[in-house]
């Protein structure tokens, strides 16, 4: 978009609870909420650095996984070879 910027800032906090036992083989972890804080400077005009913000945010893939699940395939090898768990 060509929009100079001086500086930007990007924190994600996430509050998760664990549970269960690892010598059991019960542990679970879930995801409770997850925060995104987003910081720009500039002295472009508002509503082109909100334009901006707004493509960067829609375009955020770790955003769009957390806002809706998506299928998982997980493969799992010992030694080489597949294993199912």
């Amino acid at each position: 978009m060509k929009i100079e910027y001086k500086s930007s800032k990007v924190r994600v906090e996430m509050d998760y609870l664990l549970s269960g036992s690892v010598l059991a083989g019960t542990v679970k972890s879930e995801c409770l909420e997850t925060r995104t804080f987003f910081e720009v400077e500039s002295d472009a005009p508002e509503e082109r650095v909100i334009a901006l913000i707004r493509n960067a945010k829609q375009g955020c893939f770790a955003e769009a996984m957390i806002q809706a699940a998506v299928p998982l395939k997980s493969e799992v090898k010992l030694n080489g070879k597949g294993i199912s768990l």
